[in-house]
């Protein structure tokens, strides 16, 4: 059995921890209320976006957006990941991880190839180390109030490479935000968007579109100005919504993780101090044998 002082120590190395867990889970449990409303704030003019994508990629128009028709051949395709910068989060980013090279080994199989942009810390230090994925662009650092000028820079290097023909599809991955208790690992198509209104009326996300009809715009100053200019804000709008769900993700993550941490500690210095109060008893009980036995040979 340990000594008293030896398990004195542990104690107070859990209390220590304790204290550590409880300071994380009282700062997520502080920001998460923005973190959600920021997210909320956002929902319906990404909802909205998706609706316009909708019945824009289904009309007809004289300008033949590379962002609006699928390709027959996908030989390439780009991931946008969507992680934190720290750590602490409970099984949030190793699930988005997994879930994302599920998606990649199933493109590979196919034989396409796999370009990432990685958005936040932890998933530039993860792909950095997977052989076969060529990691294109990076934005870390974000803060708790993500702007879409932080993420513009990246969106553009997938943009550009999709125009340009060396992406065929483009994918984004990030936690969507369910409850304070469930975070769900997510894949969206965000290129070609003929895809993408596919896959909203599959799923049925409120986005009613009917395949027989012809939708007709009329365009101002032209088709070309219009398209490219909105296509790519709800690109954009896409990828920002996709960071605040992952931040409100992350904070409702570490709460709960760190909760979870302190109750463990909580059990841990019970045990301990049992195991101390026993260790006291026994060094009692042999000093009073030892003084008993010594008075009796006098």
């Amino acid at each position: 059995m340990a000594s008293g002082r030896e398990i004195k120590t542990k104690i107070k190395s859990t209390q220590n921890m304790r204290k550590v867990t409880r300071a994380l889970e009282m700062v997520s449990a502080s920001k998460i209320r923005k973190a959600q409303d920021l997210m909320k704030a956002s929902r319906p003019y990404a909802k909205a976006m998706r609706k316009v994508i909708a019945h824009v990629a289904q009309a007809n128009t004289d300008f033949p957006h590379p962002f609006l028709t699928e390709r027959p051949n996908v030989g390439n395709i780009g991931i946008i990941v969507v992680s934190t910068d720290r750590g602490l989060a409970g099984g949030l980013n190793s699930n988005l991880f997994r879930r994302t090279l599920t998606t990649i080994r199933e493109w590979q199989d196919k034989g396409a190839g796999v370009d990432v942009v990685a958005i936040g810390q932890k998933a530039v230090q993860f792909f950095r180390r997977i052989k076969g994925v060529n990691l294109i662009g990076t934005a870390t650092h974000l803060g708790e109030k993500p702007r879409v000028e932080d993420l513009i820079g990246v969106i553009k290097v997938v943009l550009d490479a999709y125009t340009a023909n060396r992406l065929d599809r483009v994918l984004l991955v990030y936690n969507d935000f369910v409850n304070t208790i469930v975070q769900k690992p997510t894949v969206e198509t965000l290129l070609p968007l003929d895809v993408v209104a596919k896959e909203l009326v599959a799923h049925d996300a409120g986005i009613k579109t009917e395949q027989s009809h012809d939708w007709e715009y009329i365009y101002e100053p032209d088709a070309r100005t219009v398209l490219e200019h909105l296509l790519g804000r709800y690109i954009e709008s896409i990828v920002y919504q996709a960071a605040l769900e992952n931040l409100a993700s992350e904070h409702a993550a570490r709460m709960v993780a760190m909760k979870a941490a302190s109750d463990n500690a909580n059990k841990v210095i019970d045990e301990l101090t049992l195991v101390y109060n026993k260790a006291r008893q026994a060094a009692i009980t042999q000093e009073i044998s030892e003084i008993v036995g010594g008075a009796a040979a006098v």
